[in-house]
């Protein structure tokens, strides 16, 4: 819908800028937007990283769910071996 914003468009911007809110109020302007930007950069940067290891930690279960239900469980001896007696007769 947006195209890329270029030169002209940027200084169009910033001439209206000017106009509007005047040259003593535009520094303080440009310092509340990037500090704005780079709030909003970091916290998707955070959920970007959260959702990624949210996935990767999916992704662990199925694999160890799949690899338990492919590996047989060993099975128990068919005959427990017998006592061991001791004869203490003598």
């Amino acid at each position: 819908m947006f195209g890329s914003i270029g030169m002209p468009e940027l200084i169009i911007i910033f001439v209206i800028a000017l106009i509007i809110f005047g040259p003593r109020k535009l520094p303080e302007l440009g310092r509340s937007l990037g500090k704005s930007l780079a709030e909003f950069k970091r916290a998707s940067n955070e959920l970007r990283s959260t959702l990624e290891e949210e996935i990767r930690i999916e992704e662990q279960k199925e694999t160890t769910a799949k690899q338990a239900a492919t590996t047989p469980a060993s099975a128990p001896a068919a005959h427990p071996e017998e006592p061991v007696r001791h004869d203490h007769s003598a």
